[in-house]
């Protein structure tokens, strides 16, 4: 089995909910780091869903929900999730001024 250590994913939502990562067919992840960036002065906040494959996002799924984002501030989240298969990482902002970058390692 192959360990690659990579960015999972990046993205800057436009205040609405959207996919960060997918795990792969035949792969594992370990999710061990997410870092959201405020690159405004003003307070966002932010909602991170991780879910199993065909689910639709539930209330259980949420690792951070309705969290504030500081202005103009970094919030790194250490974290170790292990996912299979399929698992989606969701992430939702309340506005267009956050940055979300997964990293972690794939393991095919």
């Amino acid at each position: 089995m192959a360990t690659n250590y990579k960015v999972l994913g990046q993205v800057a939502p436009a205040a609405t909910t959207v996919t960060m990562y997918t795990v792969p067919a035949s792969t594992a992840a370990i999710v061990t780091n997410i870092i959201i960036t405020n690159r405004h002065s003003s307070t966002s906040s932010y909602r991170i869903a991780v879910r199993p494959t065909g689910s639709t996002t539930a209330i259980e799924h949420f690792i951070a929900y309705d969290v504030d984002a500081p202005g103009l501030g970094t919030t790194a989240l250490t974290l170790g999730l292990t996912l299979q298969t399929g698992y989606v990482i969701e992430v939702t902002s309340s506005s267009s001024n956050l940055t979300f970058n997964a990293f972690g390692s794939e393991i095919a």
